[in-house]
């Protein structure tokens, strides 16, 4: 078993055993505060190129696992790597970006301004720093505003400028933590388009978030975090279809000599729609012949799927009554 990460300095480094090539592979991460557990051993694979979802409620340990992937925080144990190198090597983070949770730029400073601070903090040269960030303005829709004071700016206009200092490195892998939290319906959507943008650039982006429906929106990958651990993981048509069940409705209520028949095969039924759990479409052929048979006309067949917000509360719901 490869060893548990060690440190070294002030500076909070750390190395983990090398895992693989993709852009992030955790195979155990621990993080205890005292007695209480923040991580639990967490493990996951994100793909290179691809948008990943981090899912979970507040409090459920997203934000100090990004931290510790990025030695903001060191963890108790940890073995993986990111982008091919261990967890924690110098020259790897200079090619990550991170916009925190909350950022908070000086309000004095022009939204050019804290794009060219951050530049420098990341050692860009002057040149490049100047072609960078009038580049990074269009992408993020802030080239008009770019000379206005941060202080002057919506919610949604200062994380535009955190998306564009996140990238002024040219990363290749850039961690979001909750990117749309309390930007308004129009912000987020804008900010969604960024982050698909982002990814079709060929970069990898790792996004935080509480808001279900903004990541199943854009996201490759999901995983579901609830109490320091994760508790599912996959792409969202998987999530999704982890129970495919579809609807049947007639011309007219289904006979009632049919619904006892029906209900005793497990099937719901209620006035005219058919309700049955089925793997694929073959499943419901036997429904379909059973009702033509009996002369019930067919006036619609649906797959429905589970929504992730349903994934999602199945899976935190599970983890409490684990835990309790």
């Amino acid at each position: 078993m490869p060893p548990p990460c060690s440190f070294a300095g002030a500076i909070l480094t750390f190395e983990c055993s090398g895992m693989g090539e993709a852009a992030i592979e955790i195979e155990h991460l621990k993080k205890h505060y005292g007695a209480f557990e923040a991580l639990g051993g967490v493990a996951l694979t994100v793909n290179r190129g691809s948008v990943f979802g981090l899912l979970g409620p507040n409090g459920a340990g997203k934000s100090t696992l990004v931290k510790s992937l990025l030695t903001i925080i060191r963890p108790t144990q940890c073995r993986g790597t990111m982008l091919g190198e261990p967890i924690g090597h110098r020259k790897t983070l200079g090619k990550v970006g991170y916009l925190p949770e909350h950022a908070r730029f000086p309000d004095y400073l022009t939204g050019r301004q804290i794009i060219a601070f951050s530049a420098g903090l990341a050692k860009v040269s002057s040149k490049d720093t100047k072609a960078r960030t009038a580049r990074l303005l269009d992408l993020v829709g802030m080239h008009e505003w770019a000379d206005r004071k941060n202080g002057t700016y919506s919610k949604g206009m200062r994380q535009r400028i955190g998306l564009a200092q996140a990238l002024i490195n040219e990363p290749e892998l850039v961690f979001l933590d909750e990117p749309t939290d309390g930007v308004d319906p129009g912000g987020r959507i804008e900010i969604r388009k960024i982050i698909e943008r982002i990814r079709d650039e060929g970069r990898t982006v790792f996004v935080n978030s509480h808001l279900l429906g903004e990541v199943e929106q854009v996201a490759d990958q999901v995983a579901i975090m609830t109490r320091g651990k994760i508790v599912e993981s996959g792409s969202v048509d998987q999530l999704t279809r982890q129970e495919s069940r579809y609807e049947v409705r007639t011309l007219g209520p289904v006979p009632l000599h049919l619904k006892g028949e029906l209900e005793a095969q497990s099937m719901k039924v209620s006035g005219d729609l058919v309700s049955l759990v089925a793997d694929d479409a073959n499943g419901v052929q036997p429904l379909i012949d059973l009702l033509r048979r009996e002369g019930a006309a067919i006036r619609e067949i649906k797959e429905v799927r589970s929504s992730l917000e349903d994934v999602f509360m199945d899976a935190v719901q599970r983890q409490g009554k684990g835990a309790a």
